[in-house]
């Protein structure tokens, strides 16, 4: 039987009707997936420095436009013949470092107005995204394919740029870690179920780290 398609609350992908065109430019232009992978994480260090200098709705505006760049760096590797694993690991790298770049100016934007609580919800924000990524990077490594997840990275992203350009970035960041938190939860359960709710560890062993 068919598995049924995980609820997302944003589309994850782009029709190709509006893809197709951006892509036959960019590969035009000799440009590589890797090279936009590279693109849009220095796009969100730019987004982080202006967070931490306080301009926050050009640093919202960074961060929608660069991580846009997420999804368009898979389609040009396809349509380029140069998709490759390696890619695919330094695309999930960079986005992991993206989130931290700008929640790592948000950090330094609080620390200078002693803004405590502010601080911690940036740290739990930034472990819950991460975990949510770690979850599904270890359930693949055991052979499980895992797409649930209600807040992913799309959501995550939309939710941070749409909170600094509204000016809202403390509220934004509330529901981060609420709802990060959430998903890593409900990655790890979805992962629980899946193993037959025993952890099924007969060869495998304990990984430390």
């Amino acid at each position: 039987m068919a598995r049924s398609k995980p609820f997302t609350l944003l589309p994850h992908s782009v029709s190709r009707q509006i893809t197709d065109p951006i892509i036959s430019v960019i590969a035009r232009t000799g440009v590589t997936p890797n090279h936009l992978s590279a693109l849009g994480f220095l796009g969100n260090v730019g987004a982080g420095v202006l967070a931490a200098r306080g301009e926050f709705l050009a640093a919202g505006l960074l961060v929608l436009v660069f991580s846009a760049l997420d999804l368009l760096d898979g389609a040009l590797a396809r349509a380029t013949g140069r998709a490759t694993r390696f890619g695919a690991i330094f695309d999930s790298v960079l986005d992991r470092l993206s989130e931290a770049a700008v929640l790592g100016g948000l950090v330094f934007y609080f620390a200078e107005r002693d803004e405590q609580r502010e601080i911690i919800l940036c740290f739990v924000a930034l472990a819950g995204s991460i975990m949510v990524s770690y979850v599904r990077a270890r359930a693949q490594a055991e052979g499980l394919e895992l797409r649930e997840g209600l807040f992913t990275r799309a959501e995550r992203v939309l939710l941070v740029g749409g909170g600094l350009i509204i000016g809202q970035i403390r509220i934004a960041l509330w529901i981060l870690a609420v709802m990060a938190s959430a998903t890593a939860l409900q990655r790890l359960y979805a992962v629980w179920q899946r193993l037959g709710g025993s952890g099924a560890m007969s060869e495998a062993k304990h990984e430390e780290q």
